[in-house]
C-alpha cells in the first residue's frame, strides 16, 4: 500500500536530487539543466518504487533494465542513482570531467558500481536498444511444463525513457512499429512530454501532436499523466506492468527546469548550466520548496 508518508518521502527525495542535479552544473561549468530538473519526479518513482533493481542486486539476471535514451539529461540520472546509494553523492562533482565516470552522456562500462544498460548520444538509439532488451527477456524464459501460462513471461521488464524532441527522427517510430508489431508487452517507454528542444518549442519545430493517437496506431497502450504527480507515475508503472497484449507508453508531462522559477518552461535551458549567481538562487528555491518554508535548514 503506497501511504501518503512514503508519497511525501519520495517528493522529498526528488527535491534532493533536484539540488543535487544544480551543484553538479555548477561543479562541470557545462551540461543540460532544464531536463533533468523536470524528470526528477519521474526517475524518483522509477529507481525508488517502480522497477525491479538495487544497489544489492546490480548484476542479477532478473533484475529490470532501464534505457536513458535522451542521455543528455544524465545529471538526473547520475543524482538518482547517487542517492539511491550505488556511488557517492560526492562524485557527482566530477560530471563532465576528464577521468570522471560521470560523462555528459550516460555510457556503460566496465564500472559495475553504476548500473548503466547502454552508451547514450545519438538521439532515437535507446528506444531500439531497449526494444531488444524486451525481445530478449521474452526468449530467455525457462519452460515451465507444470504451468504453462508461465511460459513466455519476460524475465525482466525493460523501462526506456525518451524525450519528445527525439520523437523528430525516424528511427524512433521504426522501433515502435517493430515493438507494436511483436506485442511487447514487458516493454514500458516514458516520454518526457516537456514542450521543449534546444532551439525552441517542440510544437513549433515539429509539431508532435496528437501524439498519443500516433502511439495507438503503432499498436501501443497508451497512459498519459502528470509527470510531477509521483503517485500517478507510479500507478501508472503498475499498469503498465499488469499489461499484456502489448507495449505501454506513459505520456509524462512535465515542466522543465521544474522547481526553479527562471528557468521553468524556458527552452534556454536546453543545454546550459547556471553560473554561480544563477545557481545559489536556484539551491536557495530548492531548500525552501520556492518559499513554503521559512529556512534552508527546517
Amino acid at each position: 500500500m503506497l501511504t501518503q508518508k512514503r508519497i511525501q518521502e519520495l517528493e522529498k527525495t526528488a527535491n534532493t536530487i533536484r539540488e543535487d542535479i544544480i551543484v553538479s552544473l555548477l561543479a562541470a561549468k557545462s551540461g543540460h539543466s532544464a531536463g533533468p530538473l523536470g524528470m526528477a519526479d519521474v526517475f524518483t518513482a522509477l529507481y525508488y518504487e517502480i522497477a525491479n533493481i538495487s544497489p544489492e542486486k546490480r548484476s542479477a539476471e532478473n533484475r529490470d533494465r532501464i534505457v536513458l535514451s535522451n542521455a543528455h539529461i544524465c545529471p538526473v540520472l547520475y543524482a538518482t542513482l547517487a542517492n539511491r546509494g550505488y556511488f557517492p553523492r560526492e562524485e557527482l562533482k566530477t560530471l563532465r570531467k576528464l577521468g570522471s565516470r560521470l560523462q555528459g552522456h550516460s555510457n556503460n562500462h566496465s564500472q559495475p558500481e553504476i548500473p548503466i544498460e547502454t552508451c547514450g548520444g545519438p538521439l532515437s538509439q535507446g528506444s531500439s536498444q531497449a526494444i531488444g532488451m524486451a525481445l530478449a527477456s521474452r526468449i530467455n524464459y525457462t519452460y515451465n511444463e507444470t504451468h504453462p501460462a508461465e511460459n513466455k513471461k519476460p524475465v525482466w521488464h525493460t523501462w526506456c525513457l525518451v524525450s519528445d524532441g527525439e520523437l523528430d527522427e525516424g528511427q524512433s517510430w521504426e522501433a515502435f512499429m517493430l515493438a507494436g508489431k511483436e506485442n511487447l508487452y514487458g516493454l514500458t517507454i516514458f516520454v518526457d512530454r516537456n514542450n521543449i528542444q534546444i532551439d525552441g518549442d517542440t510544437e513549433n519545430i515539429m509539431p508532435l501532436e496528437p501524439l498519443a493517437d500516433k502511439f495507438r496506431a503503432f499498436n501501443w497502450s497508451v497512459i498519459e499523466i502528470d509527470g510531477h504527480n509521483i503517485r500517478a507515475v507510479i500507478e501508472a508503472a503498475n499498469q503498465a506492468r499488469a499489461t499484456i497484449e502489448n507495449p505501454t507508453v506513459i505520456i509524462c508531462h512535465t515542466i522543465p527546469g521544474k522547481g526553479v522559477d527562471f528557468m521553468e518552461n524556458r527552452f534556454e535551458w536546453h543545454g546550459k548550466p547556471p553560473n554561480a549567481e544563477e545557481g545559489r538562487i536556484a539551491l536557495a528555491e530548492l531548500r525552501t520548496l520556492g518559499g513554503q518554508i521559512t529556512s534552508e535548514h527546517e
